[in-house]
């Protein structure tokens, strides 16, 4: 083969470094994308060849900004949000609401009311805020605030924040003033009676009470979510899962002042995974009972967690006088740092200012695993199994639990009314009645919720 003459030569060399140079332009506007929430997915749409930047909006991807919302923090955008839900509702295209990124937007509370003619997808982008006023509430439902109910097939996601600017009612709470009544806060992102949801890829801060809540849902997904208050903040739960099923909670960091993660009433086929929790109240299965009600809570699934310096690790919780039952629950591969009550059964909850009555009747509570928890309990009382006299705690299984004591001393187990058996390294010992029965209670299969 000859040689190249210089003219190809150049040219070979001149096409190359055109190359470099489209190649440069290129990756400098694919990391320039990278500029959303930490921690979130970046949302990147490569332009099409040939496109124009003048083109038409699609009449599928629906933006706030186009129904008169401002995003300037003191505009109240609330309609906006309304006609906006009220067309993409109506649309049988699987319509995208967009909140645009870089822009706060002021929304007092609404409603978002289904069933709707399609799929719809919630795209946040931006910043949500409630009102700081509490008395914007005067007149409506105290609990609410961004409300969902009969909506089937949803998508909740985009990486932006909700903040429920909850510091005025925090410091109305009759839990930090006690001279206050005792009153509802609404919920910063409500779910009632839907179906299909998922939720995902956002961050929701200083909720007013709970900050995400699902009632009488069914197939819920949620996954990559933030949820931040101050650990002093009252009653401000993270995910809060009532009278649902076939629900998974993963990959998700929480940090509150109360229950990271609760789960009531009626509600089964519960997954919770890979969860950081951190202050607050722990992972809980209740209170379940109050008022003399019937609950039934069966097949939950807490596996992989980590919590550090909560007031409780993984518990149950029950009110005397209820009835019903917990069970087919477990708890596995749980890592505790600095945690009081680390494993709780208590059956005497009692969250009054006012002694709760001794009574007969109790939530049953059987067939509850707890495997593979290790880590440092902020307490000498590492196990506690507190269960109620005339419906003892039956079929307790405790599998490799490794409960140090974070000051260095010695940890140990408190037993009452409490049944089971275990198997392997056990510390501290277990102190319940022996149960021949060897549970061996597994995680539910995912096959239980691969219909999410």
């Amino acid at each position: 083969m000859g040689k190249l003459s210089s003219s190809s030569a150049s040219n070979s060399s001149s096409s190359s470094s055109t190359l470099t140079i489209i190649c440069c332009i290129y990756y400098m506007y694919l990391f320039s994308n990278f500029t959303n929430v930490e921690g979130f997915d970046s949302l990147i749409q490569l332009p099409h060849s040939g496109g124009s930047r003048h083109r038409p909006r699609s009449k599928k991807v629906l933006y706030v900004t186009d129904y008169g919302a401002k995003g300037h923090n003191f505009n109240d955008d609330t309609e906006a949000l309304k006609d906006v839900w009220k067309v993409a509702c109506s649309l049988s295209s699987r319509p995208k609401i967009v909140v645009p990124v870089g822009h706060t937007y002021l929304v007092r509370p609404i409603d978002f009311a289904g069933p709707c003619r399609s799929k719809i997808t919630l795209r946040i982008s931006g910043t949500i805020v409630a009102p700081k006023d509490p008395d914007v509430w005067d007149g409506l439902n105290p609990r609410k605030w961004l409300y969902f109910h009969g909506v089937n097939h949803l998508t909740v996601e985009g990486g932006g924040i909700i903040d429920g600017m909850g510091q005025e009612w925090w410091s109305q709470s009759c839990k930090i003033n006690k001279t206050n009544p005792c009153r509802h806060a609404p919920t910063a992102l409500t779910f009632h009676r839907c179906k299909n949801l998922r939720i995902r890829n956002l961050m929701m801060v200083n909720s007013q009470q709970m900050h995400l809540a699902f009632t009488s849902c069914v197939r819920v997904a949620a996954s990559r979510l933030k949820v931040l208050a101050p650990g002093s903040s009252p009653n401000t739960d993270g995910i809060h899962i009532s009278a649902s099923t076939l629900v998974e909670v993963k990959e998700s960091i929480v940090r509150t002042g109360d229950d990271c993660i609760s789960i009531v009433g009626n509600s089964s086929s519960i997954r919770i995974r890979n969860i950081s929790c951190g202050p607050g109240h722990g992972i809980s299965i209740g209170s379940l009972g109050k008022s003399s009600s019937l609950v039934e809570v069966h097949n939950v699934s807490v596996d992989g967690a980590f919590l550090s310096n909560t007031e409780n690790g993984v518990r149950i919780k029950t009110w005397q006088g209820g009835s019903g039952f917990a069970t087919k629950i477990a708890f596995q591969n749980v890592w505790m740092e600095n945690v009081s009550n680390p494993i709780i059964i208590d059956q005497f909850y009692c969250d009054s200012p006012i002694p709760c009555e001794n009574q007969t009747l109790a939530v049953k509570v059987e067939d509850i695993s707890f495997m593979a928890i290790k880590g440092t309990s902020a307490t000498e009382q590492a196990i506690k199994f507190a269960c109620s006299d005339t419906f003892p705690c039956e079929s307790l299984y405790l599998e490799d639990i490794q409960l140090d004591s974070y000051s260095g001393g010695s940890t140990s187990s408190f037993c009452w009314e409490a049944q089971g058996s275990c198997s392997g390294l056990i510390n501290p010992p277990p102190c319940f009645a022996s149960d021949e029965t060897y549970i061996g209670l597994k995680v539910p299969s995912s096959s239980v919720l691969q219909s999410i």
